[in-house]
């Protein structure tokens, strides 16, 4: 019989943040694969556990899921932990759990702390839907930032000390001086968030130290409504050719033209009819 696949998430600053849940995980289970063992055996330490440890990080995270599998199948109970945090978001964990369900192996997940949960309940923005990009390629920053400028769900990215300083100006440049949030050392003594506009925050912002969230209020502005305001800019022509070029027949280019200019459809009809 297979053993279970447990996903512990451990603190991300202050150690009281452990569940009772996870101690006693970490505690029963046969082995704990660490995203750095080093990090996790002062944990473990802490709270007196001792239990076989061997290390599970990313450049890694292939090569390892498949010895984890084969532990899994031999009936090992395996607890998977990351440096802080949950296990899979934006941290090791996600290869071995697409694994285990490709093997038919029960997975456990431990809840516990999430920055971006902290990042997002203290903004203040709309908490029912948002994004999460974790840490954004420095190269592909400004495209993605693009994508999603008129995204009006709030956004939650993280972001290392030594490029924060960029990457609010980067969001500042294609979003505008949006409202943001930004949190630093969350849970720790230190512990600090800086609400407000993007230059304002940039301002405040002191010498960076630890791993930022960073949470930004939606758009205003949807793509639709942005799409829709740049087709009232244009000719009726114009207007027309972009329905046309998207395969729509002539009735449907009619009745969305009308739509978008809160015009009579008759009138666009009666338009296009004279100009024949």
């Amino acid at each position: 019989m297979s053993g279970n696949l447990y996903i512990v998430a451990t603190p991300i600053g202050n150690l009281d943040d452990i569940t009772f849940r996870a101690i006693d995980t970490l505690k029963n289970v046969d082995i704990i694969f660490a995203e750095d063992t080093r990090h996790t055996i002062k944990l473990l330490n802490h709270f007196n556990i001792s239990k076989p440890l061997m290390s599970y990080y990313k450049q890694k995270e292939k090569m390892k899921s498949e010895e984890i599998i084969n532990l899994l199948k031999d009936g090992k109970n395996i607890a998977i932990v990351s440096d802080a945090g949950t296990p899979a978001i934006s941290d090791p964990g996600e290869e071995i759990v697409r694994r285990a369900i490709e093997s038919n192996i029960k997975i456990v997940p431990i809840p516990g702390a999430c920055a971006l949960i902290l990042g997002l309940i203290t903004s203040g923005f709309n908490t029912k839907e948002f994004i999460f990009l974790g840490f954004i390629d420095e190269k592909k920053q400004k495209d993605k930032f693009e994508e999603i400028k008129y995204e009006k769900k709030t956004i939650i990215i993280y972001e290392a000390p030594h490029r924060i300083k960029r990457t609010l100006n980067n969001i500042r440049e294609i979003l505008g001086d949006r409202n943001i949030t930004i949190g630093k050392e969350l849970t720790k003594i230190h512990e600090e968030f800086i609400i407000g506009k993007i230059s304002d925050v940039i301002e405040k912002l002191n010498e960076p130290k630890g791993e930022y969230v960073i949470t930004i209020e939606g758009s205003k502005i949807s793509n639709i409504e942005k799409e829709k305001i740049d087709l009232s800019n244009k000719t009726l022509e114009e207007h027309y050719e972009f329905y046309k070029n998207k395969g729509f027949s002539q009735k449907e280019i009619i009745k969305q033209i009308a739509k978008d200019r809160k015009q009579i459809k008759n009138d666009i009809y009666k338009y296009f009819l004279n100009k024949e």
